[in-house]
């Protein structure tokens, strides 16, 4: 039987995904397991029974990840779960930028009360003109599960898109429509393109890369599209780009003090997930995570630990062992289990960065005294055994 805890309002279709064999706790002393959105967790005390938390979403700023991993807690994202939301959410920024839709129905409502408004509409619009998008070039950086979407539905508006990303994976590529320029520098799209839609990971690599020197390399009157983070693109650069003209839009998800107001920004309340089907489509996607975890080991979708998958486990036992990426951990399992002649099935091994996961299939019950000194080995962080 397994716990989980909710921090967050979870979509009851996601919930649905838990069968008898787990069971809804409010504490998270007593937690197997946390699903979470956009509550905080660096100031949490997780209990020793938590043994993974998944994030009902992409971004995962809000959760601890090293303090986590230290603690053999595995922590899920679900990427591209809500993949289509955020598409179709940057297109309706794209086409609110090209043309002045929001000023439009602003001046609607100033004159709502005017009993000859159609006749002062018809001498006020041309204030609120604008362009089509359809020709136009549309360079998108980072092509993963957004951005591949974002530019395939581009070229069925008829723009003629640039794509970098340097990192593209293989079903990303498989999925990019053939119609789309691979540009070989983030540089060559500066330069090319009238719409620029960023979309990778805020790393510290990617943090303040729409600086003054990328600004200065793009279009005069370039609009700039950023649904990703907001720490992607430097705000005070930003603002004077604005109010200087050199760019003509800046359209975000991200309020902050420092953009919300300025004009020509296009400010969104952080929606680009808000639908009920993303909602739904993270929770479906978390659980099931959760759970091929908890009852089969399997690591898929985490932040702070390979991926690893041995598939569904059979009769005997496995071992699954979070540790530390270090030299001869496996020499030390297998000698151990050696010396107390159990049979390996099965085995698998993963690393990422500094952390690592095994997974081993033994055909015998491994006993506690066992568990207990694999334990004990320097660098081991968590020992589970699913009987």
């Amino acid at each position: 039987m397994y716990k989980y805890q909710c921090l967050n309002p979870i979509a009851q279709v996601g919930i649905e995904k838990f069968d008898e064999n787990y069971i809804r706790t409010e504490t998270s002393e007593e937690a197997d397991a946390i699903l979470v959105r956009s509550a905080a967790m660096h100031d949490m005390q997780f209990g020793s029974n938590l043994k993974a938390v998944a994030r009902a979403g992409a971004g995962v700023n809000n959760i601890p990840l090293e303090q986590c991993a230290e603690q053999g807690i595995v922590v899920f994202n679900t990427p591209g779960a809500n993949a289509n939301g955020v598409k179709e959410l940057v297109l309706a920024g794209m086409l609110l930028a090209a043309r002045d839709v929001i000023g439009g129905i602003n001046w609607v409502q100033e004159h709502e009360e005017d009993g000859d408004l159609a006749k002062q509409a018809e001498k006020a619009k041309k204030a609120f003109s604008g362009s089509e998008i359809d020709g136009k070039k549309l360079g998108v950086i980072g092509l993963g599960a957004i951005g591949v979407r974002v530019a395939n539905a581009a070229i069925h508006l008829g723009m003629d898109v640039y794509g970098y990303d340097p990192y593209v994976s293989v079903d990303a590529a498989w999925q990019l429509s053939r119609n789309i320029h691979h540009a070989k520098t983030v540089d060559e799209l500066y330069k090319e393109c009238d719409y620029i839609s960023i979309h990778v990971p805020a790393l510290e690599s990617t943090k303040g890369m729409i600086n003054r020197e990328a600004i200065s390399l793009m279009k005069k009157d370039v609009t700039i599209l950023n649904f990703a983070r907001d720490v992607l693109v430097d705000g005070e650069a930003m603002v004077d780009a604005l109010l200087s003209g050199s760019v003509r839009r800046y359209v975000t998800d991200f309020p902050t003090p420092e953009i919300a107001g300025v004009k020509n920004a296009i400010v969104i309340p952080h929606l680009g997930a808000s639908t009920e089907e993303s909602e739904d489509n993270c929770a479906k996607m978390a659980v099931k995570e959760l759970r091929d975890y908890l009852e089969n080991g399997n690591i898929t979708h985490s932040v702070n630990f390979p991926d690893c998958n041995m598939g569904v486990k059979e009769e005997g036992s496995r071992i699954t062992i979070l540790h530390h990426n270090i030299p001869n951990m496996l020499g030390q399992f297998t000698g151990l289990l050696a010396k107390e002649n159990m049979n390996i099935t099965l085995m698998a091994n993963k690393s990422k960065k500094k952390y690592a996961y095994t997974m081993i299939d033994v055909d015998a019950e491994v006993s506690k005294d066992v568990e207990k000194r694999l334990e004990e080995i320097e660098g081991v962080l968590k020992i589970r055994v699913i009987d």
